[in-house]
C-alpha cells in the first residue's frame, strides 16, 4: 500500500496481516493518501480486497479519518509476511492519500476533459521513473505492486514499492516505501475541491508530535501541495523511533498526481543507521514526481 493521519481516500479495504503489526501507511503527506480519486491497492500482494464504493486511508469512506503509525517489529520471517506488513503499512498510508475520485465525481462536470496529454498505462511501476531513490535505496523491488483501472469517466493507475538500502538484507521489512497514484478525470473537473483536500491535512493529528505540516508548491503543474509529517524520536539508547512521511500531490488540469514517500525507524539496523531526514526525502520525492509525470504523456 500507517503512520498517524495519512492523507486521502481509496475505496479498497485493508486486509489484516498475517505476521507480526507494522507500521501504518501511505501518507503525503503519511496512503501523505492512499476510491475514485485514488487508485485502489490491490489485495496482497494486492493487499486490498475490493469493496464497491480518491484521496486519502484504504478504509472504504472517501475521507476516513488517518490512522495512528505504529513501529515494525525488528525482524521478521518469511516474505508473505513481509508483504503483508508492507500492505498493512503501505495500504493506509496509500489509500489515506490517494485523491479519491468518487468525491470529485459529484462536482464540477464543464464538458471535455483537460488531461493535458496524460494518458492511462497498464503498468505505472514500469512507467514511473523512482532513480532519485536509488544512491540510498539500492535494492529494487523485485515485487511492486501496480494497478490500473480504465473506465469511461476515470482512469486510476497505482503503484507502490519498498525501499532498501543493503542488496544483501533478507529481512521481512523494508526501510522505506514509495506510492504512486496517477487518476485522469475524464468527466469531472478535480479544480474546485483538489486544493481544500490537501489543505484540511492541517487539520489531522492530536498534538505537535503528530501534525501533518501543508505547504504550496511551485512548479508541478496547476497547483501542487506537499503534504510531510515527521514524529520520529531518539531515545535515551541514542535509537530512533517513530516515522517520517513525505507526499506531493499535484494536479494539472484534469489529472491528479501523488508521490509518496514513508520511512520507519522501527525497520532500521540499530547503530548509526538513521531514518533519511524530511529535506532529503522531499528531494527525492519532486525529482521522481517530476520524472514520472513526464513519461505519463
Amino acid at each position: 500500500m500507517p503512520p498517524p493521519d495519512q492523507p486521502g481516500s481509496n475505496p479498497y479495504q485493508n486486509p489484516q496481516p498475517s505476521g507480526p503489526p507494522g507500521p501504518p501507511p501511505g501518507q503525503i503527506p503519511g496512503q501523505p493518501p492512499a476510491g475514485g480519486f485514488g487508485a485502489p491497492v490491490p489485495p496482497q500482494h494486492n493487499p486490498y480486497a475490493q469493496a464497491p464504493s480518491p484521496y486519502g486511508s484504504p478504509q472504504p469512506a472517501y475521507y476516513g479519518p488517518p490512522q495512528q503509525p505504529g513501529a515494525l517489529p525488528a525482524g521478521g520471517s518469511g516474505g508473505g509476511v513481509g508483504k503483508a506488513v508492507l500492505w498493512a503499512v503501505v495500504g493506509a498510508v496509500v489509500a489515506s492519500m490517494a485523491w479519491g475520485g468518487g468525491v470529485l465525481l459529484l462536482g464540477k462536470d464543464s464538458g471535455k476533459a483537460d488531461l493535458r496529454g496524460y494518458s492511462s498505462k497498464k503498468n505505472l511501476c514500469d512507467t514511473a521513473d523512482l532513480s532519485a531513490f536509488k544512491t540510498e535505496y539500492p535494492k529494487p523491488d523485485a515485487d511492486p505492486t501496480s494497478y490500473t483501472s480504465d473506465r469511461p469517466t476515470l482512469v486510476q493507475m497505482f503503484c507502490s514499492e519498498s525501499l532498501d538500502k543493503d542488496t544483501s538484507d533478507t529481512t521481512s521489512y523494508s526501510y522505506a516505501y514509495v506510492s504512486i497514484e496517477a487518476d485522469l478525470h475524464r468527466k469531472s473537473d478535480p479544480t474546485e475541491e483538489f486544493g481544500d483536500h490537501w489543505k484540511s491535512f492541517e487539520d489531522h493529528g492530536s498534538g505537535s508530535t503528530n501534525q501533518y505540516k501543508v505547504t504550496a508548491v511551485d512548479g508541478f503543474g496547476d497547483e501542487a501541495y506537499l503534504v510531510t509529517q515527521d514524529t520520529v524520536s531518539t531515545g535515551s539508547d541514542g535509537e530512533e523511533s517513530g516515522s517520517r512521511e513525505s507526499v506531493l500531490a499535484v494536479r494539472d488540469g484534469w489529472m491528479t498526481f501523488t508521490l509518496s514517500w514513508n520511512g520507519y525507524a522501527s525497520t532500521l539496523d540499530k547503530g548509526t543507521d538513521k531514518v533519511a531526514t524530511l529535506d532529503q526525502a522531499t528531494a527525492w520525492v519532486k525529482t521522481a514526481a517530476k520524472a514520472t509525470m513526464a513519461k505519463l504523456k
